[in-house]
């Protein structure tokens, strides 16, 4: 199989399979991934269909999506309807890394490499955005629950990207409508929301930075400081996996710029991948300004991210998936806290 270049750009599809367009877009040089959407999903055939479309333009590109169970899952109808990682750290701690393992498998049996979770933010009552997306409000409680999780994800061979970096609980505002501050010293963010990246770091694939601004430590957004990314993350936590930016075309990103100003913001902050989502001209506009800076993405970062030794394996199995004694059985125990 021929390999080809992955690129910094993330972006997504319009539909239920892919236009001319989106073809050539996706093989480009500077696209190294697609997150999918709701939009995206019809039926477990369809989205199997539209994920081997999608390797048809780039066998290794990576497929993701937002699929963390409760209010936050992409694709429903035909999938185990998961509780939000709040009621299940309440009502069920036992079944987290049980559940991070069923999600796994059902989502790598149609073709996705990885979802962007856990969510490791403090719940907060007042944080809309957040609310129980969030494991616990204590910071040891959601390091132990995340832990499972986590560790759930990587027994079945899928990469953990942890949100949001350093921690999107303490502010009320949603940065995909408004921009965000967080006017805390360090210290309180250091001894409360920074504690799960900081004690997880070395056991998650993947982080996505806020796009909250803590001016304690830069007056950027943390997804375009390097004082965050490089001098905090990298330095002080020791995380060397990838570092994926939130969408760049939310509301508190446009702080940076233009699309391609946001997206060079990012990398040069030390971001991994920036991602481009609901915006296709935006998209284009960022690649083909990367193109022209020359720019080449760390490969070796972004490799962790993919299930292709998994789908090596077992392949597109999702009704063989169903017939097994591990699933039915945790699809079973998942039920019963939903029914709660």
């Amino acid at each position: 199989m021929k390999y080809s270049q992955l690129g910094h750009v993330m972006l997504d599809v319009q539909g239920t399979s892919l236009s001319a367009q989106e073809r050539e877009v996706i093989a480009h040089p500077q696209v190294g991934g697609v997150i999918l959407f709701a939009r995206n999903y019809e039926s477990v055939q369809q989205l199997i269909d539209l994920n081997r479309q999608i390797r048809a333009c780039k066998p290794n590109i990576l497929i993701a999506v937002d699929h963390e169970g409760g209010r936050v899952q992409r694709f429903k109808e035909g999938f185990t309807r998961i509780p939000s990682m709040y009621k299940l750290a309440q009502a069920a701690p036992t079944l987290l890394g049980p559940t991070a393992q069923l999600m796994a498998l059902e989502l790598m049996a149609v073709g996705i490499d990885f979802t962007f979770a856990p969510v490791l933010d403090r719940f907060n009552p007042e944080s809309g955005v957040i609310g129980d997306r969030a494991f616990s409000e204590s910071p040891a409680n959601i390091i132990e629950y995340a832990g499972q999780f986590i560790e759930g994800l990587n027994a079945e061979g899928m990469a953990a990207v942890g949100k949001h970096f350093p921690g999107h609980g303490g502010v009320d505002g949603d940065t995909h409508l408004e921009g965000a501050v967080d006017s805390r010293d360090f210290q309180d963010i250091e001894r409360t929301d920074l504690q799960p990246f900081k004690q997880l770091a070395a056991k998650l694939q993947g982080i996505m930075p806020a796009h909250v601004i803590f001016p304690c430590v830069s007056e950027n957004p943390v997804g375009f400081s390097r004082q965050w990314l490089e001098g905090i993350l990298r330095q002080q936590l020791h995380f060397t996996g990838a570092i994926l930016s939130d969408d760049l075309s939310m509301a508190a990103a446009h702080i940076a710029g233009d699309p391609l100003e946001r997206g060079l913001a990012a990398i040069n902050a030390g971001c991994s991948m920036a991602l481009m989502c609901n915006n296709p001209d935006g998209a284009i506009a960022l690649i083909e300004g990367l193109e022209k800076q020359g720019l080449v993405a760390n490969e070796t970062r972004l490799h962790p991210l993919s299930a292709h030794k998994r789908r090596a394996q077992h392949g597109f199995n999702w009704h063989a998936l169903h017939k097994t004694a591990t699933w039915l059985q945790t699809h079973r125990a998942i039920n019963n806290v939903n029914d709660m």
